[in-house]
């Protein structure tokens, strides 16, 4: 009698499946929010290792979810990732899946008929996926499944924040006492449990046994994660529990360590075949092309610009990321493609054929989330950049993209640290900074004539990040007219007769575009009135800060400028008609400001307009100085300015 509830309590892994009741079947919202199209009443995940056969992971899923409006009826289309390598997969068995309704007050059962299919997504994963049967607005589903994994590298990570609110989700880890595992923990939020105990004898191979650490931890009411406008990976915010194999200690008293220190990463990957020693092995594979250009001066910053510009022409990214060679240098070279480390480790090469210190910084983008720091954890980092120094000064170079200048890192780099890792010596962590803004200047020269067009010269200039994206969305049609066309069109009343795109394939320049234009003025039926609107060019159409409140840094990536100037000639007989007030704004502690002025005088209005954000990172607690910010800004951007005949005397 003593042993039998002990037994059922060891027995409990979460809830229980079929058990749904009326009271979550007439439930008709989510009282924490009342926006949510659906809502998970409970979720429960149960991970271990297996000790037969090949020692899998196993992990047992299954969860129950209301849906509350037409949006939530998605959540019935059921999507299992399971992740690949050559040779190993992951396999999904054991489904379970039913329908809850309500019927003429009866609780009726469609249960899932089996049927699954697998849609190839790349080499690294596929999605085993499946749809309920008989889901409407107002039913209960439920699902259950076990994955076998033979990644047991990273346990099982697990997501106690989803895209859909949470009332409860717990989550049980079983680990062996050979397996020694990192935890982390991200939240923002408390956890309503976190247990641990042993379980005696759980684990038998070979003769040998081990006890095991069963880990359990939950959360109640967790909110919905919204990803919101400047966020890096979901991955740094989202709540979730994440493990990492620190070591592996055999029952023959073998220990396999997994976590190293640095030092260890620091002698290992200069000898990896794919990283290290493609620097040795690719330097003379330049000789030929590069010898030439290196001869025309001995100055270091010249030749690293030479070098690098030669490497990103002469290659063409096939859009992989990887801080590891996929078919190497000279395979790379000679077919003037690769992925992000084929081309850069090749950079690397050839600045070090050139003399110059350079050496790889290994990062991860900004989709990818940061690294863990405190110990190297390789699968972390995604990309790999070149990095040398000459004449006192650090430059940071990645040759994948055509349009970037000399020393500056794509938007996808900007993500806090990179670990250099030299020949020999040290590893250290080096700031991925971006060395220019995103900078727009626009100069409009306008006259308005008394049949109600305006016509006159616009000078758009951008330098920086924003010249890069305005080269790239230029090059992007099939010729500069086609561009022009496209811009017709977007800008409502205006025409464009003449126009000259000046440093268009010259990246260490500002882009510069002059536009003649004849803009049609006229309010409407009034022809005794007419308007512009001043910033048809670019403009905020909303606020990027929608949030009541955000737990999450804004991240730009890099600060931003907008400037605006408009002058416009007038004749004798029109005035100008309610002119928008001024406006000065500014963020604290230097952040940013919003300037706005229009003056009118001697028949010519003058108008400036200054956005500047002078920070890539602002602070959670900024977060509603800069919505507050950008609702000034776009209620400025609604205004229009006015011109009417004057009254006759």
């Amino acid at each position: 009698m003593c042993i039998i509830p002990f037994f059922i309590k060891a027995q409990d892994h979460g809830f229980k499946l079929g058990n749904t009741n009326i009271l979550e079947l007439q439930m008709t919202t989510y009282k924490h929010d009342t926006t949510a199209h659906a809502v998970i009443l409970n979720e429960f995940g149960d991970s271990w290792i297996s000790d037969e056969g090949d020692l899998e992971l196993q992990h047992e899923y299954k969860v129950r979810i209301k849906i509350l409006d037409e949006q939530g009826l998605r959540q019935a289309n059921i999507s299992i990732p399971i992740h690949k390598v050559p040779g190993k997969s992951e396999r999904v068995s054991q489904i379970i899946a039913s329908t809850f309704n309500l019927e003429n007050g009866k609780i009726t059962e469609s249960k899932f008929n089996g049927k699954t299919y697998l849609e190839s997504k790349n080499k690294y994963y596929d999605l085993v996926k499946f749809t309920l049967p008989n889901v409407k607005v107002g039913s209960v589903i439920e699902v259950k499944y076990l994955l076998q994994s033979p990644f047991k590298y990273n346990f099982r990570r697990w997501e106690f924040q989803a895209d859909i609110p949470k009332i409860y989700t717990e989550y049980w880890a079983k680990i062996p006492g050979n397996y020694v595992y990192n935890m982390t923990l991200i939240s923002f939020y408390p956890l309503a449990k976190q247990e641990n105990e042993i379980v005696k004898d759980c684990f038998m191979v070979g003769g040998g046994k081990a006890d095991c650490a069963r880990y359990k931890y939950a959360m109640k009411d967790v909110p919905a994660f919204i990803e919101e406008e400047f966020m890096t990976a979901r991955s740094n915010y989202l709540a979730a529990l994440n493990f990492e194999l620190s070591e592996v200690q055999s029952f023959n008293g073998s220990r396999d360590r997994f976590t190293k220190e640095w030092k260890d990463a620091d002698q290992e990957m200069p000898q990896e075949p794919k990283f290290g020693l493609q620097l040795k092995r690719g330097k003379e594979v330049f000789k030929e092309h590069l010898d030439p250009l290196l001869a025309t001066t001995p100055d270091s910053l010249q030749r690293a610009q030479l070098v690098y510009n030669f490497v990103k022409n002469w290659f063409k990214w096939n859009e992989y990321y990887g801080c590891f060679s996929e078919i190497g240098i000279k395979k790379a070279y000679d077919a003037k493609s690769g992925n992000v480390a084929d081309i850069n480790l090749a950079l690397i090469a050839a600045l070090q054929y050139a003399g110059l210190p350079a050496l790889p910084v290994i990062l991860s983008t900004r989709e990818n989330g940061h690294p863990i720091e405190v110990h190297p954890v390789i699968s972390d980092f995604n990309y790999v950049i070149a990095q040398v120094k000459t004449k006192g000064i650090v430059y940071q170079l990645d040759a994948t993209d055509s349009y970037l200048p000399f020393g500056m890192l794509p938007l996808r780099c900007l993500n806090g640290k990179g670990r250099a890792i030299p020949a020999k010596g040290s590893s250290y962590w080096s700031e991925l900074k971006p060395i220019d803004k995103k900078r727009q200047i626009a100069l409009l020269n306008l006259t308005l004539h008394p049949d109600g067009h305006f016509s006159g010269s616009i000078n758009n200039t951008s330098t920086g990040y924003a010249a890069i994206r305005d080269r790239k969305q230029i090059d992007s049609y099939n010729n500069q007219e086609e561009y022009i066309e496209a811009l017709d069109e977007k800008w409502n009343k205006v025409k464009i007769n003449k126009y000259e795109i000046q440093n268009l394939p010259d990246v260490d320049k500002s882009l510069t575009r002059i536009m003649h234009v004849a803009i049609e003025g006229f309010d409407g039926l009034n022809k005794n009135r007419f308007m512009l609107d001043p910033y048809f060019i670019d403009r905020w159409e909303k606020n990027p800060f929608t949030s009541t409140d955000r737990l999450y840094p804004v991240d730009l990536g890099t600060a931003l400028e907008q400037q605006l100037t408009i002058t416009i000639d007038y004749p004798q007989e029109y005035e100008t008609v309610n002119l928008p007030p001024a406006v000065a704004i500014a963020l604290p502690n230097g952040g940013g400001k919003y300037l706005f002025q229009v003056t009118d005088t001697n028949n010519r209005l003058s108008l400036t307009s200054l956005v500047a954000l002078s920070k890539p990172l602002y602070s959670p607690q900024e977060y509603q100085y800069l919505k507050a910010f950008f609702d000034k800004i776009i209620q400025s951007y609604q205004q229009q300015i006015f011109f009417q005949k004057k009254a006759k005397v």
